[in-house]
């Protein structure tokens, strides 16, 4: 929205959560409304329907950078952060104008095999004409449908109840839809509520089909996370040894072969053993080499 205040504003208040803002809140929720609305509409009320606070409530962009702005509270961070005002294409929108559009027009243009040229940088569309040339190019959660009905028949009742965003007995429903359907959509339609949005159905699904749980969040949570190289130009490769320099207690794996043969923290182990899961979940759909371990092999992405 291009102001901070109303944001930071905002943010103050979810990372304190005054005890008025939070008896409005509790009220929201035992009406029957989804977390994410009754937080708007308590934040609402809690601002006097003002309208620069509504404004900053409705943009999911707006939303993330409240996000953003907690953590820095939260974190006592010494970052400055600045606003920079979205133009010419809102946010889902699938308008092109000024050769920009949202990040979900570009995916629809590709699933409908519109040329996108104009709405991305140059690189970006060589990149992608490659991985379409080979057959590479994934653009929806439905190509691993079978492997994550798959996963949830397979898991038990206390399995699905120890996954992420799983709470009052959400785990009864999933299992009971994902024994009646064999597609994503019926699957996800079964389970989705007002308090249980798309989105977070959408999340747990994710974790089961990479064996995310509760436990592995909290880990992540407790220690400093690695920094994942996967590309750089000249200029990145500038700033990643000026972190490194000033931050020589975080990891920054380049190697993912290097990191497992020097590093000794358990916790970061796991993490990382996550991330190469996904990658080999991932490359199942690949029509051209869909091999495993590609984090092993296949080297960083350097940029002119």
């Amino acid at each position: 929205m291009g102001q901070i205040k109303p944001l930071d504003d905002v943010a103050t208040i979810l990372a304190k959560e005054p005890k008025d803002f939070s008896n409005i809140l509790k009220t929201q929720l035992k009406s029957g409304l989804s977390y994410p609305k009754a937080r708007e509409i308590a934040l609402q009320i809690y601002f006097g329907n003002s309208p620069i606070y509504m404004e900053a409530l409705k943009n999911p962009n707006n939303i993330l950078g409240v996000e953003y702005l907690k953590a820095l509270k939260r974190s006592n961070s010494s970052i400055t952060p600045v606003t920079v005002k979205r133009e010419y294409s809102e946010y889902n929108s699938p308008k092109i104008k000024n050769g920009i559009t949202s990040s979900t027009g570009i995916r629809e243009m590709i699933i409908n095999e519109k040329n996108i040229h104009q709405v991305v940088p140059f690189e970006t569309y060589e990149i992608i004409e490659k991985l379409k040339e080979k057959g590479n190019l994934l653009t929806s959660l439905k190509l691993f449908e079978k492997e994550i009905i798959y996963t949830l028949r397979k898991m038990s009742l206390m399995e699905i109840s120890k996954l992420p965003d799983v709470s009052e007995g959400l785990e009864n429903k999933i299992k009971q839809a994902v024994n009646t359907c064999i597609d994503l959509d019926t699957l996800i339609n079964k389970i989705k509520s007002k308090r249980f949005t798309q989105t977070r159905i959408q999340r747990i699904l994710l974790y089961a089909l990479l064996g995310i749980t509760k436990r592995d969040i909290q880990v992540s949570q407790k220690v400093t996370p690695y920094i994942r190289v996967l590309g750089f130009n000249n200029h990145g490769k500038r700033i990643i040894s000026a972190i490194a320099e000033h931050n020589p207690k975080t990891k920054i794996v380049v190697s993912v072969k290097r990191f497992f043969e020097t590093n000794k923290d358990i916790n970061l182990q796991e993490m990382l053993m996550k991330d190469i899961l996904a990658t080999n979940i991932y490359t199942l759909k690949y029509k051209t080499d869909p091999i495993a371990n590609i984090d092993y092999t296949h080297k960083i992405l350097e940029l002119k």
